[in-house]
Order: structure tokens, then C-alpha cells, then sequence
């Protein structure tokens, strides 16, 4: 699993531009997570082939002479409980200001390792006033300029060499099952109806509660794992921030995970939350169910599931084939059929459709609507194969990939799944050069 990596200070040090810098252009970005608290920004990086994640804990506005309190010490609790690394940004060009020394007290108190890079050193007399923030005592700093990227580099290397190697996973190749969601959804309810009190915890990571654990499950001739990332910690003092960890959590059990099992709030519908979930599932390639938990509460008549799940579908375009389940998670009903329905995705996810299979039904659609020309030229495309990748990846080749649009794209995606059943799992579609 990645380390996580938190950007902390006071405002207007240059938060943000680090942040973006050190994610760049890449295609690994994680969407920003609309209507979280705060807006913070969530993306993945890498350096020398070392992957790790990255949050800006800014975004947030001076509104009061109680801004330590109130705003900035909510962020360094964040970052002290949920990173591995804290980078710590300060400004040469206002010195050590007494909102400084006091985030670099509690730093100082975490036990965390904290890198402290000192912002705006862009030239060499600033490199050399850099030198003042020794007396924050935080060890050695980098001076950098997070505009222009002097410095970042070494920044970088130092960072991935204090990355700890996390290797919580259990060795075996059982079928991974993350239960996600919102809080409050019904996560900890569903993993307590389906395995009671035999639970068989399996390399929770030695003092911490913040990833994932492992949950073997072995009943009804099952064998996996449940990853379970529910009500794993308190959230005294950063109760405030609890929709950002579920959102965090989320994404740690997702990467764990072959099939992810997304609960929603029956009583609320398919929230801006939810979505950004499914949306980290379907990015990281995984296999989806979704579980509309609390349907026992909802007044229902006969046509009631089949108007929720139409609606569900709609926000969910263009990639809504995913099966939904109506459960109760207390009441134990319907619980059974997710598992036998994260079963089925695990196996759609592991199929493998054979080169002739593919080209057979696939050329024939391809030659009742071909690509569209663009400017004067024919796109021809004339062969396909299923890639050796862990989840389902298709590669057509043809004359000119780089000119097939997104609607074609998706045409060929939907005959596929016409005519070989991947529902609940995400296919990558790849053009290349015949």
C-alpha cells in the first residue's frame, strides 16, 4: 500500500502550488473530492518508480484572531493521524511567525517523521535567510521554490527514503472483498450479520488503526477475505473532518481489494459521496456491487427498488452496469446474496475471452458502424485481443488509433458487454498502431 504523504502550514505558504507540482500531469490523478469538508485535494505521485499519495490540507479561510485553534491546528491533527510523512512548509519571505512555532510544537510531539521545506527560496540570498528556520528545531530543511521547482528534487529523494515498506496484505491469492462507504452507512452492521463473532483478523499493521483489515471468511464453502475498514478509530478531536477519512479509508481499502462492496444510505439516496467512491473504483480498475443498505426503513410499493435502481444508474453514467443490491444489514436480509454476488464479479473480473471469440463477434460491429473518418481519413481497425492485465483490458488495432473518438470508444465497450457479461467490472479499452 502507498504511503501517504500530508502537505502542512499556515496559509499562503505555498501549499497548493507544491501539491500540484508534485502530482503534475499524471493520469494517476485522483479527482478532487467535491463536497468534503474543506475541499481538500487527494492525488497520487511518483518518483524514481516509488508511488505514493499526497493531500493538501489547505483551502481553508482566516476568519478570526482564533485561527490557530480553530482552523490550523484541525489540519496538523489530520495530517499527524492519517500521513506517514508530514511535510511541513514555511515562508523565507515572512520568517518564523508564531503560527509556525506553534504547528512546530505539535509536530515536534507526534512522533511522525517531518521533512520542513522552507517555500520561495528562489534565489541565493534566500537560500541563505532559509538557514533562520533551524530555530524551529525540526532537524534539517529544504529550501525550494515551488513555482519554478528549484529544490524539488531533492525534496523528492529524501521523501521516498523514508517511505516504510507496507506489505499488510495477506500472501494468499483468496479473493478480496472491501466494504465501503459513508459513514454511518451500515459497513460495521453488515461485517458483524455476516461473520458474528468469529472474527479471524488477519496482519492488522502493529500500532496503528487507520488501514485496512483483513477478515478472513470461511462459512457456506466461502473462502476470502473481507477487507473492513469500518469504526476502526474515535474521532475526538477531528470529528469535524470525518467525511474526508471515510473518503481516505476508502481509497486504501480499494487498493486492497479485487471487488469493492459500496453501501449507500437507502434514506438518502446516492450522494455526491457515494459517487466520488464508485468513481475510485471504477479508476482503480476494481470489480463493483453496490448495497443500498436500510431498505427496511424506506415505504415501499412494488415498483420502489426498480425507480431507486434506475435513478442510481442515471447519475452513474456512462459506466452504470453494476449490480445492485436491496439489503438490510441488521435484519441479515439479502446479506448472504452480496456474497454470492461479490462472487460472480470476482470471476467476471478474472475471465479471459479467447483472441478468436473476441474477433468474431467484434468485427462484425465494427463493420456494421465503423469509426468515423477524420479529416478525409478511414479509420480501420482489424484485429482485437483481451491484454494479460489483472483486470479486463481490450487492445484493437488498427491504422490510425490516435484518431478514434470516445463515443466510438464506448460503442465498442458496450458490444462487449452485450455479448460477454463484465457487469459490476470497469473495462480499459486501448487503440493501437497495427
Amino acid at each position: 500500500m502507498n504511503n501517504i504523504v500530508a502537505i502542512v502550514g499556515r496559509p499562503n505558504v505555498g501549499k497548493s502550488t507544491l501539491f500540484n507540482r508534485l502530482l503534475g500531469n499524471k493520469q494517476a490523478i485522483v479527482d478532487k473530492v467535491s463536497g468534503v469538508t474543506r475541499d481538500r485535494h487527494y492525488g497520487k505521485s511518483e518518483w524514481n518508480g516509488v508511488g505514493f499519495h499526497v493531500i493538501d490540507t489547505g483551502g481553508y479561510v482566516v476568519s478570526s484572531e482564533d485561527i490557530f485553534e480553530r482552523e490550523i491546528k484541525k489540519q496538523v491533527f489530520f495530517a499527524i493521524e492519517e500521513s506517514d510523512i508530514i511535510i511541513f512548509m514555511v515562508d523565507v519571505t515572512s520568517g518564523i511567525t508564531d503560527l509556525d512555532d506553534a504547528i512546530a510544537s505539535l509536530l515536534r510531539k507526534s512522533g511522525k517523521k517531518v521533512i520542513l521545506v522552507v517555500n520561495k527560496a528562489d534565489n541565493n540570498q534566500r537560500r541563505y535567510e532559509a538557514n533562520e528556520f533551524y530555530k524551529l528545531g525540526m532537524g534539517g530543511l529544504f529550501p525550494i521554490s515551488s513555482i519554478n521547482g528549484s529544490g524539488t528534487g531533492e525534496l523528492l529523494d529524501t521523501l521516498i527514503e523514508n517511505f516504510t515498506l507496507k506489505e499488510d496484505k495477506p500472501e494468499n491469492d483468496l479473493p478480496k472483498f472491501a466494504i465501503v462507504g459513508r459513514p454511518n452507512v451500515g459497513k460495521s452492521s453488515l461485517i458483524n450479520s455476516l461473520i458474528g463473532e468469529e472474527r479471524n483478523i488477519v496482519t492488522p499493521e502493529p500500532g496503528t488503526t487507520r488501514d485496512s483489515i483483513y477478515i478472513r471468511y470461511r462459512k457456506y464453502n466461502h473462502d476470502f477475505y473481507l477487507v473492513d475498514t469500518a469504526g476502526l478509530r474515535k474521532k475526538s478531536k477531528v470529528s469535524e473532518n470525518l467525511e474526508f477519512y471515510s473518503v481516505l479509508r476508502a481509497i486504501r481499502a480499494i487498493e486492497s481489494s479485487d471487488v469493492c462492496l459500496i453501501m449507500i444510505d437507502a434514506t438518502r439516496g446516492l450522494e455526491a459521496q457515494d459517487h466520488n467512491i464508485v468513481s475510485l473504483a471504477e479508476k482503480n480498475h476494481k470489480g463493483l456491487v453496490i448495497l443500498v443498505n436500510k431498505w427496511d426503513l424506506i415505504k415501499k410499493d412494488s415498483n420502489s427498488a426498480k425507480k431507486f435502481e434506475k435513478a442510481i444508474k442515471q447519475k452513474l453514467e456512462p459506466f452504470n452496469d453494476i449490480p445492485i443490491l436491496f439489503i438490510s444489514a441488521i435484519n441479515r436480509q439479502r446479506i448472504y446474496k452480496v456474497l454470492e454476488k461479490a462472487l460472480e464479479v470476482y470471476k467476471k473480473r478474472k475471465q479471459k475471452i479467447s483472441t478468436s471469440r473476441l474477433n468474431k463477434v467484434l468485427l462484425k460491429a465494427i463493420d456494421n458502424y465503423s469509426p468515423p473518418a477524420v479529416r478525409g481519413r478511414a479509420i480501420k481497425i482489424k484485429y482485437v485481443t483481451q491484454l494479460p492485465t489483472h483486470a479486463p483490458s481490450f487492445a484493437f488495432f488498427c491504422n490510425f488509433p490516435k484518431l478514434i473518438r470516445t463515443p466510438y470508444s464506448r460503442y465498442l465497450e458496450n458490444r462487449i458487454r452485450e455479448n460477454f457479461d463484465f457487469t459490476g467490472v470497469p473495462i480499459q479499452i486501448f487503440f493501437r498502431n497495427k
